[in-house]
């Protein structure tokens, strides 16, 4: 609160939403006047939907992972330049606690606002064009753990890096991330296997990726026919990572982070 975050990030989500129930009524709107021809079976009013929700969950991303990179972005490094760090480690809680005590901290604040956005936003389109997901809660709280992950690796980055080059790799690696789950949708589209193989070692090097893939394809999970051909070609309705697999992947990788987290901050000097 002292360093005006979440007021920033207030203003920004209310932009947001407010864009998105403008762009949510033009839509739906304009719906029934879209010319298809009838040969073509084609859901619409499923299309459209899916495709302003997947959009709508990109930016619900973006805006978490600003907050979660503002809130631990100098958790460590930037601390211990001030000198606020050391008084806290030394006593009364000890190293492990207090990074630990930051990681839920930003962890839980983070995850609390995606999953409320996002459940904003799919009332707005359910609202405006009388189209809910198949499955509601679940891509929201997909979209949470992609948060936390990011959360942590932010927190990670804190110990090695000074508050500004840790802003700037955290959003690299996301921006990274982003570009390689594109790539992938669009070489799953033009059926080219090597572009997807990379594309897929890279969304589980950075397993936000593949937990958004998983939460868009859990949002269509009932969708079929040409509709569902259409919404795989991406970039807000398309996904090829889901599943357990992925999920259980992710877990695993954010203990992996948490464990090198703690290590790296017991031996860092002070």
């Amino acid at each position: 609160m002292r360093r005006r975050v979440f007021l920033v990030v207030i203003v920004l989500t209310a932009v947001f939403l407010g864009l998105d129930a403008l762009a949510n009524h033009y839509i739906f709107s304009d719906l029934n006047s879209i010319g298809v021809p009838e040969d073509v079976h084609v859901d619409t009013r499923t299309f459209a939907a899916t495709f302003v929700i997947g959009m709508s969950m990109f930016a619900t991303l973006f805006l978490g992972i600003v907050l979660a990179v503002f809130l631990t972005l100098g958790a460590v490094s930037g601390d211990a330049e001030r000198g606020l760090l050391q008084p806290i480690v030394v006593r009364p809680i000890g190293r492990r606690s207090m990074l630990v005590a930051r990681f839920l901290a930003a962890a839980g604040v983070c995850a609390v606002y995606v999953f409320g956005v996002y459940l904003i936003s799919v009332a707005i389109t359910g609202a405006e064009g009388s189209w809910w997901p198949d499955n509601i809660v679940a891509p929201g709280l997909l979209l949470a753990f992609a948060v936390v992950i990011m959360t942590a690796m932010s927190l990670l980055g804190s110990i090695f890096l000074g508050s500004t080059a840790n802003g700037i790799a955290i959003f690299m690696l996301f921006i990274g991330g982003l570009v390689a789950g594109l790539l992938g949708t669009i070489a799953h589209a033009l059926g080219s296997q090597t572009i997807s193989h990379w594309a897929t070692v890279a969304a589980y090097a950075l397993p936000f990726e593949a937990l958004y893939q998983d939460a868009l394809k859990q949002m269509t999970a009932g969708t079929s026919g040409f509709t569902s051909f259409l919404l795989r070609l991406g970039p807000f309705g398309g996904s090829y990572n889901s599943g357990w697999g992925v999920r259980l992947w992710a877990a695993a990788y954010l203990v992996a982070i948490g464990a090198a987290a703690l290590t790296a901050f017991q031996r860092r000097d002070l």
